[in-house]
């Protein structure tokens, strides 16, 4: 895995974070409720860590509740705010099932990709830097 800048994973209510000193950005996802509350709030803790600046994203899903359609719909609509491409690294199939939850009738804001291999995830964001 990349070399992270400080070392330390930066901790937030839906996934923990480390920017990697290739600027890619990397979240370690939690098991929890997503709300329009605390997506907002998780926003707000992205642009703070990556100074405003759009980055790709490397995810590592876990199983967690299904939000509400205004969460989903709430969270597609920032996706491009913060993020430039996304990688989910899970278990084959949960990355699958959250695309087409959140995505049933439209393509995603960015490019993103499921990958059980966190190598491959992280070549394949390189692009997007």
């Amino acid at each position: 895995m990349e070399k992270n800048i400080d070392n330390s994973l930066i901790a937030g209510e839906i996934a923990d974070y480390l920017l990697t000193d290739t600027g890619i950005l990397v979240a370690y996802s939690k098991s929890i409720l997503r709300t329009v509350e605390n997506i907002a709030a998780n926003v707000a803790l992205v642009k703070e860590i990556t100074h405003n600046k759009k980055v790709p994203l490397l995810i590592y899903l876990k199983n967690s509740p299904v939000p509400d359609k205004a969460t989903r719909k709430f969270s597609t609509a920032q996706l491009p705010t913060i993020y430039t491409a996304m990688a989910m690294v899970s278990k084959p199939g949960l990355a699958q099932f959250i695309m087409k939850l959140l995505f049933k009738f439209q393509n995603p804001p960015i490019p993103m990709k499921s990958f059980t291999d966190d190598k491959k995830a992280m070549e394949w964001l390189k692009r997007f830097l």
